[in-house]
């Protein structure tokens, strides 16, 4: 029988624990939590989600909307850390929920993947009854005292009207007349867009100017177009309403990418490459591109009609 020298199976053992290692950090992991799982009606918790992503791996994460039997009071900006291990994100949320009941935070799938959150239980109740504190009785109707309202001389009246007259008249005198200004034909939304990404283009600033103004003239196009007020809206409540636009699924996919990746790089410090900052333009470009085609074909069907 051959023994094999000790100093050999510690080798081969920590060797298998490194592998080990090694690939469990080449993984993209998921984890949602709270601070509490028990709550009183009203009362709030603290939500977080957080998603491990290997270096070599693209970034993307959770879309939430809403959460049934639960209110989103505040959402954080999604923080990252970057260190040798890959990048991680997370993002914290101020649940409330005033549903008395046995409820469940259900899991959430990260963004284009198959990998979801483990849902988690909630208690949401009432405030326990103490039996020893004092009773409070009902108090009795108490009565107040009418202070009789001073009247006001009638020549304060008469002081005060004289020079609420005296102001108009000085006003009216002193208005003058506004200069008559040229009015410039406005352009349309579509013709307004595609300067700004040329301008864009040619000036080519710096990535958190650049994927600020990119969003911007997207922002500007969507709401002129559509309606949409996406200037007031996180990332996450717009890429929800422009499903309503019916987007072919890669189309759509693309845009979402490029919006999320703004706040990427305005919010938490990433670096994009040149080929990155053109394929985000020519995104948005082909996007607005989409949705002026559709809306010219929505208007021709309805004349057609």
């Amino acid at each position: 029988m051959v023994f094999t020298p000790p100093h050999k199976n510690f080798l081969i053992i920590s060797f298998l624990f490194f592998v080990s290692a090694a690939n469990g950090q080449d993984k993209t992991a998921v984890k949602a939590s709270v601070d509490k799982n028990q709550i009183v009606i009203g009362e709030q918790i603290h939500f977080t989600l957080q998603a491990h992503f290997p270096s070599n791996e693209l970034i993307r994460f959770f879309n939430i909307d809403s959460i049934p039997h639960f209110e989103i009071v505040d959402r954080k900006k999604i923080d990252t850390t970057d260190n040798n291990e890959g990048i991680e994100l997370m993002q914290s949320f101020t649940l409330t929920s005033f549903d008395s009941g046995h409820w469940v935070i259900p899991p959430f799938e990260l963004s284009g993947d198959a990998l979801y959150t483990d849902s988690i239980p909630m208690d949401v109740g009432f405030s326990p009854f103490d039996p020893a504190q004092d009773y409070h009785d009902i108090k009795d109707i108490l009565d107040v005292q009418i202070v009789e309202k001073k009247e006001t001389p009638w020549y304060w009246y008469a002081a005060a009207s004289a020079i609420l007259i005296a102001a108009i008249i000085y006003l009216l005198a002193g208005k003058k007349k506004k200069p008559v200004v040229a009015k410039v034909p406005p352009v349309d939304p579509f013709t307004e867009a595609m300067q700004g990404l040329e301008k864009l283009r040619k000036e080519n600033p710096a990535s958190k100017l650049f994927y600020t103004r990119v969003v911007d003239i997207f922002r500007l196009y969507i709401s002129r177009k559509k309606g949409i007020a996406s200037q007031q809206k996180t990332t996450n409540d717009l890429v929800v309403q422009l499903g309503t636009l019916k987007l072919a699924t890669e189309d759509f996919n693309r845009l979402a990418q490029v919006l999320r990746m703004s706040d990427f790089v305005k919010f938490a410090k990433y670096e994009p490459a040149e080929t990155d900052k053109t394929d985000s333009l020519d995104t948005i470009k082909h996007s607005i591109g989409i949705i002026e085609k559709t809306s010219a074909n929505t208007v021709a069907g309805g004349q057609k009609v």
